[in-house]
This record gives C-alpha cells, structure tokens and sequence, in this order.
C-alpha cells in the first residue's frame, strides 16, 4: 500500500471518529428510549433549538431559571448536548419582593447569580420584571402612599434594579399583567394610586435607566385575540402617546392542550389565531416574543396526549416563525420536575418539552419542526 493511500485512510478514520464523538455528544442515550417508541428516529437532531431559530434569522430560544443543584437540569441548561438555548428569564430573582424587600434596602444576591450564570455562556437575559401586582413586598401594599411618593418609589426602584443591570439585559419586562380578562385595568396599587399613567411613567424610567434593553409589555392570555388582547393593544398606543418607547409585547403563553379545571375550557387556540395576534401588534410597531410557553393537560399524560402537546408546540413554534416581528420564544422552565403548575393547578402539569427525568419529550421536536418549517 502506497504511502499517500495509508494517509488517506487514517485521515478518514480521523474524521469518523471525531463525527461519532460529536454524535455521541449530541444524542446521549437518555433520549433514546421514550422517543423510539414515539417514532422520533432515534431522538437525534443535528441541532438544537436555539441553533435552529438563529438558522432562520431570529433572535433566541430562552428558558426561566432558577438555580438548584441538579446536575441533570444543569446539563440542559448549559447546552451539553445540542444547542437548545441562548437566552434566559430570572423566573423570581428580580421580583420586586426579592429585590426591595423593605424600602430602599436592595437584594440583589439571587438576581447577580443569574447574570453571571447568563453572562458566563453568552446567553442573553430577558430581565423580569420592574412593575407587577403581584410579589409585592408587603411596605408596598400596606403603605397607602400619594401619587407622588409612589411614583418616586417606582422610579427608585427602577433606578436600582435596571441600572444595575443596564448592561447584559438585552429585553425588560416593564409592566406585567396589568390587564383583566374582559381588557379593563387590573386593580393593583400602581393603577389604584397612579391610573394607567404609571404604564407609559414605568417604561420613562425603564428607557431612562437601561437604554439598551428592549422594554416590553407582558401578559397572559393574550393568544386567543379578546378582549384582553385589545387591551394590550391599548397599552401600546397610550405608552407611545406618551412619546415613551415600546419595543414590545410579551405573550406569556401559558397554555392547555385539553380543557383542564384552570384554563375554564379553553384551549391553545389556531395557528392562525396566533398569526392574527401577533401580527396585530407587529403592526403596531412592535416586536412580539413568547415570553413564559408551556402546554399543560390533566395528567397522567398518555401517549395520545403527548402527541397533542407536540403539534401545539409545533404551532406555537410556526406562528412566530410566520410572523417577521417575533424573535424569540422562552419556555417557562426546562423540565416538567421542576414546573410552577402542579403547585398551582391541582391535576395539571406535564407542561414542558422535557419530562421529569430530562428525557426529551415528543413536544421537543414538534417545536423544533415549528421553527425550522414553520
């Protein structure tokens, strides 16, 4: 054998080698077994989902996180295998009852972790959130301040938590949930005190504070293009008469693949549905994001109910992809071990596109579909 054909052949073995280790790396064998069974080849796909969305020209797939000692999740989190995120949400670690738990005493211990878990693998931090109804710190709900004193505590806090973090949050979540379901003003001591001019004052502040995020309104239940909808849509044009910046609508997402006690007999609604809403306010002038995605059902999930969850992934996926003005998706956790919705809905769960031993779950690759077909 010539010299110049044992070169070929050791650098052919080489290239198997290193191919197989990537492979290996890419498709361990805990998702084999459950997505055989589903049908899925083998679980293998060449990329992730993050990958897959950045293939077609957006922005992030994200996760809420919250940072517990578990190796497994850690793993998933961190990309070990395929490239499945590139964004995170502090799930509570910048809630107001977290960071100013009494007046001008700032807590920034948990919210430091998550930026330097982000910051040390190049992800982006969608930061959540500045002025919310909810997790309040009881001085806030009790206080009974004036007009003015709570816009000036507003803006202190805004002050200290966006500007500390000015620079690696890429997007705010301003306002959260300001709305009813019926698009009237959620009671709370912001609009009680203020009225619905502490929207366009909280998204001054945020501008003022952390230039380069994307400020955002966030909300559930805004899919299904009500009532509620036309309120978010509202919010936009009041914080715009403003001459306050907007740059976009987070719809939280937090859906049902069957009628389920909580969602009242709702449902995810239709592709089309979502196309409609979302371009309804890309129209506006303003990005959209799913900020918060799960799909969950009565549980035991069956096979039958798993195959559901991945086509309503698989349209969620498609509909931002429809949609030039929607960047990005986050998914409201990682695995359904550690999901917020069986401490909630009694019943309810199996939400995420992992399952409670970190094996990829059919909806895995229904919104992988979503993002590269969609």
């Amino acid at each position: 054998m010539q010299l110049s054909q044992i070169a070929a052949i050791l650098a052919f073995t080489a290239s198997a080698v290193a191919q197989s280790a990537q492979i290996a790396k890419r498709d361990p064998p805990r998702n084999g077994g459950d997505c055989n069974q589903a049908g899925w080849n083998g679980c293998y796909n060449p990329v992730g989902l993050a990958d897959a969305m950045k293939q077609r020209g957006r922005e992030f797939v994200g996760f809420a996180l919250t940072i517990r000692n578990d190796s497994a999740e850690l793993s998933v989190q961190s990309n070990t295998y395929e490239e499945d995120f590139n964004s995170v949400t502090p799930e509570n670690d910048m809630k107001w009852e977290v960071t100013e738990p009494q007046r001008n005493v700032f807590n920034f211990v948990g919210s430091d972790k998550i930026v330097q878990f982000a910051t040390s693998r190049g992800y982006e931090i969608h930061c959540h959130n500045l002025v919310w109804h909810s997790q309040l710190p009881p001085w806030i709900a009790a206080g009974n301040f004036s007009n003015a004193t709570l816009i000036s505590i507003m803006e202190n806090h805004i002050k200290n938590l966006a500007g500390r973090y000015a620079d690696v949050c890429t997007r705010w979540d301003v306002v959260n949930e300001a709305l009813n379901e019926d698009g009237t003003y959620r009671s709370s001591p912001w609009y009680n005190t203020i009225g619905e001019a502490f929207l366009p004052l909280a998204f001054k502040f945020a501008a003022q504070y952390s230039p380069k995020s994307k400020l955002y309104y966030n909300d559930y239940n805004l899919e299904y293009n009500g009532n509620k909808t036309v309120g978010a849509k509202r919010i936009v044009d009041l914080i715009k008469s403003y001459g306050v910046r907007i740059d976009g609508v987070g719809l939280q997402a937090h859906l049902t693949i069957e009628p389920t006690p909580s969602s009242g007999g709702g449902v995810t609604p239709s592709q089309d549905t979502l196309e409609t809403v979302l371009k309804g306010f890309t129209k506006k002038g303003v990005s959209v994001v799913y900020t918060e995605l799960d799909e969950r059902m009565v549980v035991p999930a069956t096979k039958a109910k798993l195959e559901l969850q991945r086509q309503q992934f698989k349209n969620v996926a498609s509909s931002c992809l429809a949609v030039k003005g929607c960047v990005g998706i986050t998914l409201w956790g990682v695995s359904d071990k550690y999901s917020w919705i069986p401490g909630v809905f009694a019943g309810e769960g199996s939400a995420l596109v992992w399952d409670e031993n970190f094996q990829k779950k059919p909806a895995y690759y229904g919104m992988l579909e979503g993002i590269q077909k969609g």
